[in-house]
């Protein structure tokens, strides 16, 4: 791993890296008889997940002519520069050891006449990354430099739905990958952090998404991004324009980004409130059309077969029709199968503590269901 301390020297002083405004900042003092000057990056944040495109999953195999084809992004480079205007910003692009990536040398990205600046850097898929950031005045002289360490460039994935996409299932799960390339969005903190449970905002209990980045993201090889805006005993009705939960909706893909899928989990509060299949079926379908609108882009929504609640009910008729809506809907364009996490019974169901939700191998068995149906998908729109 980078040391994210690494220490500067100018004249007779030194600052070591510091975490201001959500950045790593580097910067030397200004002499007492002259306005401070300072470089401080807001983005990309540090864990952050940059999601990546081009992504050809043919080519991207070890022994690929000129190396594996993981894909790239343009990775906005923004923050404030308080010092002498025009001057001119550069950026590298260091890779940590153990991960899969490329790095960038010393690239120009412009010249900056506000204090305010945003270039774009474009970054290969992989990660984690160091960048680092230089101003330099018109003889070449660095004046300041700053860093962000680490972020990447990989799979983004926003979650919905209900208590089975949410926190309340038995354990209580962490990611096992030593490098931690799995991370979570708390989009309230507009923080980064390592796709532990329990998740923020979504309950105390466990989920079913470390389980489901354990599975994806070493076939990926890239990092692995979750924003999860699930809430619990939440009915389609709750998640439609106007409604608060469908701002929450909004946010949590704006505060993503660009992403690759909506992964949605729901379906039990509708058959509580015996809801038909068409009623579903025209819900969801406003729900990702006003999304749409809202986000700029169109990204595809995996739907769950989800309609089970053992302590609560047992109507096989009611939720028949949630799940044929289910199968309607992923006939239509915008949508694509997800896991049927109905068939996970028995031992996969957890005590009484969570309701019949999933037991610990419950949730392990869904997390992988779910990775099963990405990786299908992510095949599919990346072939086309």
């Amino acid at each position: 791993m980078v040391n994210n301390a690494e220490a500067c020297t100018r004249r007779d002083f030194c600052r070591t890296a510091a975490l201001t405004g959500g950045a790593l900042l580097t910067s030397s003092a200004a002499r007492a008889d002259k306005k401070p000057v300072g470089l401080t990056l807001t983005s990309p944040v540090p864990r952050q997940v940059v999601q990546r495109e081009e992504f050809r999953p043919a080519q991207a195999h070890d022994h690929e002519p000129g190396g594996p084809q993981l894909g790239q992004a343009r990775v906005a480079v923004a923050g404030r520069w308080t010092g002498p205007v025009p001057v001119r910003l550069e950026a590298r692009v260091s890779l940590h050891e153990g991960c899969t990536g490329r790095t960038v040398d010393w690239t120009p990205l412009g010249e900056v006449q506000t204090p305010a600046f945003a270039f774009d850097l474009v970054v290969p898929a992989g990660g984690w990354y160091r960048l680092e950031v230089r101003v330099m005045d018109a003889a070449g002289t660095v004046l300041r430099t700053a860093e962000v360490d680490p972020f990447g460039v990989g799979e983004v994935f926003v979650i919905s739905g209900q208590s089975y996409a949410a926190g309340a299932n038995d354990e209580l799960q962490t990611i096992d990958d030593p490098l931690e390339r799995s991370v979570l969005l708390d989009v309230t903190a507009q923080s980064w952090r390592t796709a532990n449970d329990p998740f923020p905002h979504v309950g105390d209990g466990g989920t079913i998404w470390p389980a489901f980045a354990h599975a994806l993201q070493p076939i990926v090889r890239v990092p692995v991004g979750l924003v999860n805006v699930a809430v619990g005993g939440t009915a389609t009705r709750q998640w439609l324009p106007g409604e608060d939960l469908y701002q929450r909706f909004v946010e949590g893909g704006r505060a993503a980004g660009r992403f690759r899928f909506v992964l949605w989990q729901q379906g039990e509060s509708d058959v509580i409130e015996n809801i038909s299949t068409e009623t579903y079926v025209e819900r969801l379908q406003i729900i990702r059309d006003g999304l749409t609108q809202e986000w700029g882009f169109e990204p595809t929504w995996l739907l769950a077969k989800s309609t089970l609640h053992p302590t609560v009910y047992n109507k096989p008729f009611e939720e028949a029709r949630i799940r044929e809506a289910i199968d309607k809907l992923w006939k239509l364009p915008g949508f694509a199968p997800g896991p049927d996490t109905d068939i996970l019974a028995g031992e996969n169901r957890g005590g009484v503590n969570s309701r019949r939700h999933f037991s610990p191998i419950g949730q392990r068995r869904a997390g992988l269901m779910w990775f099963a149906s990405v990786w299908a998908a992510l095949l599919k729109e990346t072939t086309r």
